[in-house]
């Protein structure tokens, strides 16, 4: 220990946690007192792991993982980057051989205290942070931040500005121990006027703290550096007796832990990405820690090159001048040097234009970035995490914090034994991968898109999956099989089927196959069928591309299909507007998968599906919206003739039938984004039949149905609702109310049948009990009307 250290107590290094120039500082302080050991605020748990960071293999920003033994879930990360203070500390003792250790609360307190209310206190920005753990509002209003307060003490109103300028920015100076010695004093002044500034658990922490700082001074002497958040520094100050603070310590819950390194990123280390590491700017805090000199310049010149590999002409001249204009800026705002705002300010205004869209690019690549760190073969993993790693290799799938997308062709081995890792992996809910739409045009079944980005929160979710298997694909299985048995919905039985012919889950299938079956054999409900059954179907084009044995497979399709073609007519029999919403989902869903499944012959799926559209098709006590729907359907697939069609939408839009109703029709007839637009531009007479039957609704009924019309046709194309407009302004032949006299849709006769009219006559008599003088004086009036319906029916 250097002479400034000898009979003063341990060196107390108060930092801010992820600041390069606290980083600088500690590193310029321990060089000068040369200590015989160094204490580092962290969880006494990695004592064992601490020598890992010498490891070549070991590239920061990476994280300690605290994990509940049997419950991964429960876990807490302290996250370290090149520039953290404590990191620069672990680093220079571990090249001096130097002891390190570290002296806060262990993580089988801190767990378990979580779990009892409790919440990490963080007034410095600590790396401590629970896996998903929030603050209440109240709380959060009640505590203290020192910076805020030491910013507003000195006349700043941005805490984060102030900490660069007296800091971040600050030049070497001879006196090593001053700036901390300065930022104890702060901070002491803070601690009487605050107390512990609400951050309750502090109290608890720093009694550890002490006990192990007494310690490690009857082992050393005064030969002791601490490195620490700068909030904690008074209280390692106070003297307290041991039995005081052994007394705060009592009691407290425990929890057995596992503890391990994990890769991080400095989008992780960022306030916005869920773990609130203290910082908004990973990237421009790096930068400044690793450069050596002239970091404005050398910043400039970064994005440049990251302009320039977007296609944006940035030249030489530019970056002198952005640079120019930093410097100028930080002089007239009275800053040591130009900061971030500087710099975002000068590459606004010379290098993008005055544009903020470029700028965005900036602050996501430099500024936060995308830096993954790695951790070497020997940290201690979890058995599936070292098969997760060797798969990783195998196959070439680095992970990676920057997203990518990633095109398998699932004809190339690689690729897919690439695919199956990915649904694998999802199996486990380990989302490093998701699938996207592709960008090329391909429908193929071979050719398949994922969305890849390596989060750190994943290793947690790894040590999780951990319980079901020591592989990728034994867990997975495991997994598959355990979500089938308690699966609450057939239909997520059938999706759990396609997910493991995905993942290629040969063990997992027919456990998968067996609760199938026997749930679709207990399950009566239709619309479970119907979401059931489009699914299973997908399943069977995936296991025809991966060379899957699907006869299990296709033989519960075959017998679902059967069911829903059964049970599909009654179910659909007097439903409500919602409920006939969602069975005409249900049937658009069966008629896809239908349009999938091989025929047997002549009597095969399409034929009786067919079958049963027809029978909804024309069955009265069907909803509007299914009836138009089914005949759509049959339009499409050819099996309707045109005339048909035109009968049926007549039938719908009779006089006879209420306008909601009608409307609904039309909606399933030609709404839902089904191409119904075009058919009514090419076909005029059955745009004939919509807009007569438009013209003909009473103003009341209008009100009611207009919110499901506009629904109907606000889903068409621009140019579609465009040309209807000026096919009905116009009115073509049968079209609207210019439409030639004497013409009159199909299923209707152009004038009154006077002989079927008159057949209905004796029925009315005794229906109503007229004679035939009262009869006679109305059948003009009463038959028309009657003899429209008779004929419509007809």
């Amino acid at each position: 220990m250097s002479e400034r250290g000898r009979g003063q107590g341990p060196l107390l290094l108060g930092v801010r946690h992820h600041g390069p120039g606290s980083a600088r500082a500690v590193r310029a302080a321990l060089d000068a007192a040369g200590p015989s050991v160094v204490l580092v605020e962290g969880p006494p748990e990695a004592d064992a792991l601490v020598a890992l960071a010498a490891d070549e293999g070991m590239v920061p920003p990476v994280a300690l993982l605290a994990h509940v033994v049997d419950e991964p879930g429960r876990s807490a990360f302290w996250p370290l980057a090149e520039f953290s203070p404590e990191w620069v500390a672990i680093r220079w003792a571990l090249e001096r051989d130097v002891p390190v250790r570290f002296i806060d609360l262990p993580a089988a307190h801190s767990l378990a205290l979580r779990d009892q209310g409790a919440t990490p206190d963080d007034p410095e920005g600590d790396g401590e942070q629970g896996a998903g753990q929030g603050e209440e509002d109240s709380r959060e209003a009640m505590r203290v931040d020192p910076l805020a307060v030491l910013a507003e003490t000195a006349g700043h109103d941005d805490p984060e500005r102030w900490w660069e300028d007296v800091i971040e920015h600050r030049g070497a100076s001879g006196d090593a121990f001053a700036p901390f010695e300065a930022l104890g004093e702060a901070m002491g002044a803070l601690r009487e006027e605050y107390g512990d500034g609400g951050h309750e658990r502090d109290l608890v922490r720093e009694a550890y703290m002490r006990l192990q700082l007494r310690t490690a001074q009857k082992k050393f002497g005064d030969g002791v550096a601490v490195v620490c958040g700068a909030w904690h520094v008074p209280a390692l100050r106070t003297k307290t007796t041991v039995a005081a603070d052994r007394a705060v310590l009592k009691g407290l819950p425990k929890a057995k832990v596992d503890m391990t390194w994990v890769p991080w990123t400095h989008r992780r280390l960022a306030r916005t990405g869920g773990y609130g590491a203290g910082i908004d700017s990973p990237g421009w805090y790096g930068h400044l820690f690793s450069a050596p000199d002239r970091p404005v310049e050398r910043w400039m010149t970064k994005v440049a090159g990251l302009f320039r590999d977007e296609d944006r002409i940035v030249s030489s001249a530019h970056v002198i001048e952005a640079v120019r204009l930093a410097e100028t800026l930080a002089a007239m705002r009275g800053r040591p040097l130009a900061g971030l705002t500087e710099t975002t300010d000068a590459v606004r205004a010379v290098m993008c234009e005055g544009s903020d869209v470029p700028l965005s690019l900036v602050h996501d690549r430099l500024v936060v970035g995308d830096v993954l760190g790695e951790v070497p073969d020997a940290a201690p993993a979890v058995p599936l995490q070292r098969d997760l790693t060797r798969l990783q290799r195998s196959l070439r799938l680095k992970p990676e914090a920057l997203e990518r997308e990633l095109e398998l062709d699932l004809r190339r081995e690689t690729d897919a034994a690439r695919s199956r890792l990915l649904h694998r992996l999802r199996l486990l809910d380990v989302g490093w991968g998701e699938p996207a739409r592709s960008m090329r045009a391909s429908t193929g079944t071979f050719r398949e898109t994922w969305r890849l980005r390596w989060e750190p929160e994943l290793s947690v979710r790894v040590a999780e999956a951990g319980v079901w298997g020591t592989t990728v694909l034994s867990a997975a299985t495991a997994r598959a099989e355990a979500d089938a048995i308690g699966a609450p919905a057939l239909a997520d039985v059938t999706a759990l089927a396609e997910r493991c012919l995905l993942a290629e889950l040969p063990d997992a299938l027919p456990v998968v196959m067996r609760v199938l079956a026997d749930r679709a054999a207990m399950d009566a409900d239709v619309g479970h069928l119907a979401q059931a059954l489009p699914a299973l179907v997908r399943s069977l084009r995936y296991g025809d591309v991966r060379g899957t044995d699907t006869q299990a497979l296709s033989e519960v399709a075959a017998g679902l299909a059967e069911r829903v073609f059964v049970g599909l007519p009654p179910a659909c029999a007097g439903l409500d507007g919602d409920a006939a919403a969602e069975m005409r989902g249900h049937v658009d869903a069966v008629h896809a998968a239908v349009g999938l499944l091989e025929d047997d012959g002549t009597a095969g799926h399409r034929g009786r599906w067919h079958s049963v559209l027809r029978v909804l098709a024309v069955r009265d006590s069907v909803a509007g919206v299914i009836r138009g729907r089914c005949a759509r359907l049959l339009l499409d697939d050819g099996q309707l003739a045109e005339g048909e069609a035109a009968r049926l939408m007549g039938l719908a839009l009779s006089p006879g039938t209420g306008p909601a109703e009608a409307a609904a029709w039309i909606e399933g007839f030609v709404g839902g984004g089904s191409g119904g637009g075009l058919l009514l531009v090419h076909d005029e007479r059955l745009l004939a039949l919509v807009d007569g039957w438009l013209t003909g609704v009473s103003a009341d009924a209008f009100t009611d149905v207009l919110p499901l019309l506009r629904r109907t046709f606000s889903a068409y194309e621009s140019g579609v609702r465009r040309t209807l407009g000026e096919l009905v302004r116009r009115g073509p032949a049968g079209a609207g109310p210019t439409a030639a006299v004497g013409t009159a849709p199909p299923g209707f006769a152009p004038g009154l049948d006077q002989v079927r009219a008159d057949a209905v006559l004796p029925v009315l008599r005794l229906l109503l009990g007229t004679d035939d003088a009262d009869t006679g004086s109305d059948s003009g009036t009463g038959s028309g009307r009657g003899d429209n319906d008779l004929v419509g029916v007809a």
